[in-house]
């Protein structure tokens, strides 16, 4: 499952995504094991960031249980099963602080990305 999570992160990443934070949440809830949470600057980002994790999971041939948020483009949860992945418009990321709802002292997931300069 690590190997998913940094995929959909880079991903992410790739695509330009803001503060993306991978967090197990295997012993806080029983939904899911992982949160991925990233940011984009705007409604359009946003969507494209969702359809970007989408088809490329697409053409792994990994399909989202459930997908909600496109029509917004406000908060997108695309639900993998043991992975949740939740890209916010910024403001609404502020709003919710779902990373921080869920982050412990532990539990955040290192990304190989981390530490490289943009």
């Amino acid at each position: 499952m690590k190997e998913l999570i940094e995929k959909i992160a880079t991903i992410l990443y790739n695509k330009k995504a803001n503060n993306i934070v991978a967090l197990d949440v295997t012993e806080l809830t029983v939904i899911t094991e992982c949160m991925i949470i990233a940011s984009g600057r705007s409604t359009m980002q946003v969507k494209a960031l969702g359809e970007e994790v989408e088809d490329r999971l697409t053409e792994m041939g990994i399909e989202p249980a459930r997908k909600e948020g496109y029509q917004d483009g406000k908060w997108i949860i695309l639900d993998y099963g043991a992975i949740l992945v939740h890209i916010f418009h910024q403001e609404d990321r502020d709003f919710y602080r779902l990373d921080k709802l869920w982050e412990t002292e532990d539990n955040r997931i290192a990304m190989p990305f981390e530490n490289q300069e943009d």
